[in-house]
């Protein structure tokens, strides 16, 4: 199966970095409120809209303009350093436009010679098997999350194995989401956390 991953147009890492510093690990949900708004702001604006959007473009004139993959992308960059802080994979203070330590990329598609005219009709629904399992993953990061704050509160460390974990389903995340939602790709994402 890496071989798959390894080949699949969304690629997703996070720098680790082991020491964490206590105090804004401890008070991390109360410094995340002001960023979690902005996103709450932008996330208005993108979600099924911006999708509907591209999934006619993609129908009926087989087109996918650049200039609406890039806000997607940039967006869904912005939402994942969020998410990377507020999961305690990262000290630094979410940008809205630097990358930081926190690198999603994912391959600008030809329309007309890469994806199916078609499919991003069933896409959402083809998708269904990674939601379900997803769901059950993300109950473990929030499990993972905890146990990796108050390891980083006694230690100032972040455990690697939980690191890697949350990476992991985060990555499995983008890539479901570059396939559904973005509709960056028809390759069917791997099940895998790598």
């Amino acid at each position: 199966m890496a071989q798959v991953t390894d080949t699949y147009p969304v690629r997703f890492e996070i720098e680790y970095v082991a020491e964490h510093d206590r105090l804004t690990s401890f008070f991390r949900l109360f410094w995340c409120i002001p960023i979690l708004v902005v996103l709450c702001v932008l996330s208005s604006g993108e979600g099924m809209g911006l999708a509907g959007a591209i999934a006619l473009m993609i129908i009926f004139r087989q087109r996918y303009p650049r200039w609406w993959f890039d806000f997607s992308l940039e967006y869904n960059r912005f939402s994942t350093r969020v998410l990377s802080y507020l999961f305690l994979l990262t000290d630094r203070y979410p940008s809205t436009v630097d990358k930081q330590s926190v690198r999603l990329d994912i391959e600008y598609p030809d329309a007309q010679n890469d994806l199916n005219r078609w499919l991003p009709i069933v896409k959402w629904l083809l998708a269904i098997p990674h939601y379900i399992v997803l769901i059950l993953l993300f109950v473990g990061v929030v499990f993972a999350t905890i146990f990796a704050w108050l390891a980083i509160l006694f230690t100032g460390r972040y455990p690697k194995r939980i690191f890697d974990y949350v990476v992991g389903v985060m990555r499995w995340g983008a890539r479901v989401n570059a396939y559904a939602f973005m509709l960056a790709t028809d390759k069917y994402p791997p099940f895998s956390l790598s």
